[in-house]
């Protein structure tokens, strides 16, 4: 099974690096597309660099500027389909998420989840070094995405996720409409509402380093007045599935 993960990048300079080497050395072996969105800190350049240590499996994408990071996914999901992957992987590249946990989202997926989710509030709450209103914003906002989707899942918002060809296949991306952190809500909900099985794998969660991060309220924001958006609206696979 082929399979690769897609890291959005803007400005991580100081992570990059150190990424691309923590998820090679894994004993199971994933492929990496990054997506970088211009980063002035010279980001794009230091993945040139480590493609030439691993020119068959680091993949890099270069955008002219900050276009969101959910067309940044998108952008890797199509890249991804059109390259054979069977199994594509969304995550951050500030060690937030752990690169030991991919081998847990993919032996979820194996055992028949079609979205597998690394999950920070499937088993308590299991953040590290956040400030409480972060976290408490954090984890409402899933509680409210529960409330007004039904849809069962715990961490809505989570950015650590496996997706299967299948899905991404059936999700019709091109009508995804949310580019901030709501963009995990509007994928999620979408491959639940097209009859996909959702699986939530537990994970700790650690704020990042190095770096700066990006989030902020207005992007809870899109996420808020988007996630009563998609109560309104019927999902429907793509045209040509």
């Amino acid at each position: 099974m082929r399979k690769i993960v897609i890291i959005p990048t803007y400005n991580e300079s100081e992570n990059v690096s150190a990424m691309i080497d923590a998820i090679f050395g894994l004993e199971v072996p994933f492929d990496i597309l990054i997506v970088d969105d211009g980063s002035p800190d010279g980001t794009a350049g230091i993945v040139r660099g480590k493609q030439g240590e691993f020119p068959d499996r680091l993949h890099l994408i270069e955008r002219a500027g900050k276009l969101g990071l959910g067309t940044a996914y998108i952008t890797g999901f199509e890249w991804a389909l059109a390259n054979g992957y069977d199994y594509v992987f969304e995550m951050d590249c500030d060690f937030s998420h752990d690169p030991d946990d991919l081998t847990k989202l993919y032996a979820a997926a194996l055992e028949g989840a079609d979205i597998v989710i690394g999950s920070r509030y499937i088993q308590g709450v299991r953040v590290v070094n956040w400030p409480m209103g972060r976290l408490l914003m954090s984890y409402f906002a899933s509680v409210f995405v529960r409330a007004i989707t039904n849809m069962p899942v715990r961490d809505a918002t989570a950015g650590f996720v496996c997706y299967s060809r299948e899905v991404l296949e059936t999700i019709d991306l091109a009508n995804i409409r949310m580019k901030g952190y709501g963009f995990q809500i509007e994928m999620k909900y979408s491959g639940w509402q097209l009859g996909f099985k959702l699986h939530e794998a537990p994970i700790i969660f650690t704020e990042r380093q190095k770096g700066i991060s990006k989030m902020s309220s207005g992007i809870f924001g899109e996420a808020f007045w988007g996630v009563i958006g998609l109560r309104l609206r019927k999902i429907k696979p793509r045209s040509n599935k």
